[in-house]
């Protein structure tokens, strides 16, 4: 863990990453990826404006670093953010659930302060981001 202070000047704790993969959640990232090559492969996070919450997460296969983004490893996994989004996901963790209900990856963020019924979608206490119609 990294050390910051408050406007205080009392200590706060910052995660050394953004944020985590749990151990289901490396482990089905590089069952997806084995027959990848490219030393580069990692998973993108992203947060984009929508759903009726306000945010929306979302996760895809990457090759390769933007500009604008921030790459480290966590569980053994390469991952992207961009810059905007990392401060809307400091602190969470992505996991692999894998139910009777369905399959997939999902985010716990102590950033968010309410949600909706999809499932899908955040908004934080700072910005609530712009609701809309809940689509999947």
């Amino acid at each position: 863990m990294l050390n910051q202070e408050t406007a205080t000047g009392a200590p706060v704790e910052k995660p050394a990453t953004p944020l985590v993969l749990t151990d289901a959640a490396a482990a089905k990232f590089r069952d997806l990826t084995k027959g990848e090559t490219n030393p580069a492969i990692g998973l993108r996070v992203y947060i984009i404006a929508g759903g009726c919450s306000g945010y929306r997460y979302g996760m895809m296969v990457e090759e390769t670093a933007n500009a604008d983004d921030q790459v480290f490893e966590t569980n053994g996994v390469k991952v992207y953010l961009d810059e905007k989004s990392v401060p809307l996901v400091i602190g969470s963790s992505v996991d692999y659930v894998d139910s009777l209900m369905g399959a997939g990856f999902t985010v716990e963020n102590p950033n968010s302060v309410g949600g909706c019924g999809c499932g899908s979608s955040f908004r934080t206490a700072e910005s609530a981001g712009a609701p809309s119609a809940c689509s999947h």
